[in-house]
């Protein structure tokens, strides 16, 4: 399945971290280094939402182990 399919759920939302659950443990910037950073406390943080048609955000997502990321109305 491509990223466009994966990403479908994502029409019309925005991705977003809640930092207060991340655990900057990078797992996301490593699967979509285009979408994330980590902030200068270690924390996870969106630096384009735009850039999900380059990697899969959906599977940040899903393997986000603090649960932190998820998909936001825009």
């Amino acid at each position: 399945m491509d990223n466009q399919t994966n990403n479908q759920k994502a029409i019309g939302k925005v991705i977003t971290v809640d930092e207060a659950k991340c655990i900057g443990c990078g797992l996301c910037v490593s699967t979509c280094p285009d979408v994330f950073e980590l902030d200068d406390n270690g924390k996870a943080q969106v630096k384009d939402s735009n850039a999900c048609k380059s990697c899969d955000c959906q599977e940040t997502i899903d393997n986000c182990p603090a649960k932190a990321i998820s998909w936001q109305e825009s």
